[in-house]
């Protein structure tokens, strides 16, 4: 996904930063990291609090497979409906945001 259309999707924050990181991208606000770019595909962070309402909506948690066995990170996929409607896409990313804040406390 190129840069134009991440600022797009993330413009209710706001100026975001994106920065080259381990063949993707990290999509950065206010100096927290509230999204990755991995493969193409964008992953909003979750923590306790929010992973509850993005498997709830569909959303996957990202998770790679290290030595033989799957290594959990808390980013997500962005449930489906999100990306038709404006508002919707709105609100998940402003639920990554306030995640990303509450892990760097």
């Amino acid at each position: 996904m190129d840069n134009a259309a991440i600022e797009e999707m993330f413009e209710t924050l706001g100026p975001i930063s994106i920065r080259r990181m381990f063949g993707g991208k990290g999509i950065y606000c206010d100096g927290v990291i509230l999204a990755v770019e991995v493969d193409g595909e964008i992953l909003l962070k979750g923590d306790a609090e929010t992973a509850p309402e993005f498997e709830g909506a569909g959303g996957r948690q990202w998770a790679y497979d290290g030595k033989g066995k799957p290594v959990k990170m808390p980013y997500w996929s962005i449930p489906e409906a999100a990306y038709d409607e404006p508002e919707e896409m709105a609100r998940w990313v402003k639920l990554a945001y306030a995640a990303a804040r509450r892990a760097k406390k």
